[in-house]
C-alpha cells in the first residue's frame, strides 16, 4: 500500500491523488477552453454560458489545488530522480515541473483578472462570490484575454512534454519514473 506521505524513491497517495487530479482537471480546463471559444457569439446562447461559467469555477478550482499541491510539496520530501538519468535530463525534469506550477498559478490568475476586468461576475459553482482583482476597464480585459490564451497554449506544450516524457520513460527506458506516480505500482 502506498503510504500518504512521499518518500525518498516514490510519491505517496496525497501527491499521486493531487497529480491525476490536477492532470484531470487540467484536461478538462483546456478542452473547454478551445471548445468554448469556437461557439458562435449568437445572442443569448444559454449551452456557451454554461460552458463559460463552468470553465470559470473550474478555473478557481485550480488555482485551490494548485496552492494545495504547493503547499503539501512543501511539507513533503521530493524523491529523487531516477538513477542514472543524464545532468539535461534532470534539469529539464525539474524545469518542466516548475514551468508546471508557474503556469498552473497564471493562467487561473489571469482568467480571474480578464473576469474582473471584463466586469463579469465570478462565482464558485454558485456556492460564493469571488471578489474582483482589478476594475473594470476594456482594454485590460482584451489584453488578459490574449494573456491567459497564450498562458493556456503555454500549459498546453508542458502537458504534452511531460506526459511525452513520462511515456518515453515508461515505455523506451523502461524505468521506474512513471510508476513511482501511479497509484499501487
Amino acid at each position: 500500500m502506498t503510504p500518504l506521505a512521499n518518500t525518498d524513491d516514490r510519491y505517496g497517495s496525497v501527491a499521486i491523488l493531487l497529480h491525476w487530479g490536477m492532470a484531470a482537471l487540467l484536461v478538462a480546463l483546456l478542452g473547454s477552453g478551445l471548445y468554448m471559444v469556437r461557439l458562435p457569439d449568437v445572442g443569448f446562447d444559454t449551452w456557451k454560458i454554461t460552458v463559460i461559467l463552468v470553465h470559470k469555477a473550474l478555473g478557481m478550482g485550480a488555482l485551490f489545488a494548485v496552492i494545495l499541491r504547493l503547499l503539501w510539496r512543501w511539507a513533503n520530501v521530493l524523491p529523487r530522480l531516477v538513477e542514472g538519468l543524464p545532468e539535461w535530463q534532470q534539469v529539464a525534469a525539474r524545469f518542466v515541473h516548475l514551468a508546471f506550477y508557474a503556469l498552473m498559478s497564471a493562467v487561473p490568475l489571469t482568467g480571474w483578472m480578464l473576469n474582473s476586468a471584463g466586469g463579469y461576475p465570478l462565482t464558485f459553482f454558485g456556492a460564493f462570490d469571488i471578489p474582483d482583482l482589478v476594475a473594470n476597464n476594456e482594454f485590460l480585459f482584451r489584453r488578459f484575454i490574449d494573456v491567459h490564451r497564450w498562458l493556456a497554449y503555454a500549459l498546453l506544450l508542458f502537458l504534452f512534454l511531460h506526459a511525452g516524457a513520462a511515456l518515453r520513460h515508461h515505455l523506451q527506458l523502461r524505468d521506474d519514473t512513471l510508476r513511482r506516480m501511479l497509484p499501487g505500482a
